[in-house]
């Protein structure tokens, strides 16, 4: 097993949120170890970009738009996905986002909004596939989660909130799926993707953690690629941290 530990041959991922940041690097190494790749997003041409890289690696991909957030639109990339592939091994949860806006000025639409992509598409999506995955060979759920469930982030309440039940239906799904359906959360930290270019300049520097650092979007790798493989393969509702110790 430890000959080729992380191996996805003959493999389909679909990773939401897959053209940028730590989806994308999880696009590129689900690949480089053998899996073909679904990816998704608003922007197509951000997917498609993705999707050659994936293609010059010997891989097939798929390029989808799909708002993540949005149950008509999951329901379609499911159906669009198991219409090219026949399967989904692995699924990453992956798209989101986390506006900074004080609490008292969060208005009902950007809660909704905040809602429905950190976790109510996230729900339909993990549900649709799991039920697929445990009726078939089984397979893989990654939800990318935050720090900001696990420790204090004031100013984004309605994420953290989002992540925390993410983190939860984590657990759930790992036991009404279950054995066949394996379920983690990565529970991600500050990393140096694309939103790190609006901090300030300490901010991309230093980190309130125990390696005092942000992390490379590379370094959120190893943990996806065995969270994804068979090496975690007695790993399922579990919170795996890559936050480099935050506190």
């Amino acid at each position: 097993m430890t000959d080729n530990l992380f191996d996805l041959s003959g493999k389909v991922a679909l990773v939401t949120g897959g053209s940028r940041g730590l989806g994308l690097q999880m696009v590129r190494a689900f690949a480089r170890h053998g899996a073909d790749v679904i990816i998704a997003s608003r922007k197509l041409e951000a997917c498609e970009a993705a999707a050659q890289e994936v293609r010059a690696m010997g891989r097939r991909a798929l390029a989808v738009s799909a708002h993540a957030g949005k149950w008509d639109q999951v329901e379609g990339l499911v159906e669009r996905s198991y219409a090219e592939f026949g399967r989904i091994d692995i699924l990453v949860n992956n798209a989101g986002m986390s506006p900074s806006v004080p609490s008292h000025e969060v208005s009902e639409a950007l809660f909704d909004s905040v809602v429905s992509l950190n976790f109510k598409g996230p729900f339909r999506l993990a549900s649709l596939v799991a039920h697929r995955m445990a009726q078939g060979e089984g397979g893989v759920i990654l939800n990318v989660s935050s720090s900001g469930a696990l420790v204090p982030l004031p100013g984004a309440v309605p994420y953290s909130g989002a992540k925390a039940a993410l983190n939860a239906m984590t657990v759930s799904l790992a036991h009404e799926y279950g054995p066949k359906v394996r379920v983690n959360t990565l529970s991600a930290g500050p990393f140096l993707t694309d939103i790190a270019k609006a901090w300030p300049e300490e901010a991309r520097e230093r980190a309130n953690n125990a390696l005092g650092r942000p992390g490379r979007p590379e370094e959120v790798v190893t943990t996806a690629l065995y969270l994804a493989s068979p090496a975690s393969s007695f790993t399922t509702g579990a919170i795996v941290r890559v936050d480099g110790g935050m506190r």
